[in-house]
């Protein structure tokens, strides 16, 4: 039975739909900000390109609409504690229990990220309620390996290989 797709209907079936959780941190010179994102896309290999998007009620758009450069933290299937501290609205995200730092390009990292990626941006554009940020990819950093942090049905959960 086919069915309008209203904002109910829209959220019922993405949350079926299991999604890699990473933390993408900027700073565009007024402190850092960071924001639990699973919306998170390759785009493109030649060059290599990845997209997110961002709520435009996002405390972090501001900073994320003018900042030059970003890292993607990606998360390990066991922290899902920071995933949701940095979902959490109304908090300073980078408070303890959180540990960070800043490249040497004054990005600030996760120091307990297992990876992560540094990028340029390169494009903002407006979809909705939303943006679409394209970024283009300068450095990685693999710290460890891990399994991912994946978000379904309104839970942080685990991969299961088959």
């Amino acid at each position: 039975m086919e069915r309008v797709v209203s904002a109910d209907v829209y959220r019922s079936v993405f949350r079926r739909h299991a999604a890699g959780v990473v933390v993408i941190t900027a700073d565009a010179g007024h402190g850092p900000v960071g924001f639990t994102a699973t919306s998170l896309v390759s785009i493109s290999l030649l060059p290599p390109l990845v997209s997110f998007a961002i709520a435009t009620s996002a405390s972090s758009w501001p900073t994320v609409s003018t900042a030059n450069s970003l890292v993607i933290n990606f998360l390990s299937a066991d922290q899902h504690a920071i995933a949701g501290r940095f979902a959490t609205s109304g908090i300073d995200r980078f408070a303890e229990p959180t540990h960070w730092s800043r490249l040497a390009t004054g990005e600030p990292v996760l120091d307990e990220a297992p990876s992560y990626l540094r990028a340029q941006v390169e494009h903002r554009f407006a979809v909705g309620d939303h943006y679409l940020v394209v970024a283009r990819l300068a450095t990685h950093t693999e710290r460890r390996e891990h399994e991912p942090l994946l978000y379904h049905d309104g839970h942080y959960a685990k991969a299961h290989h088959v």
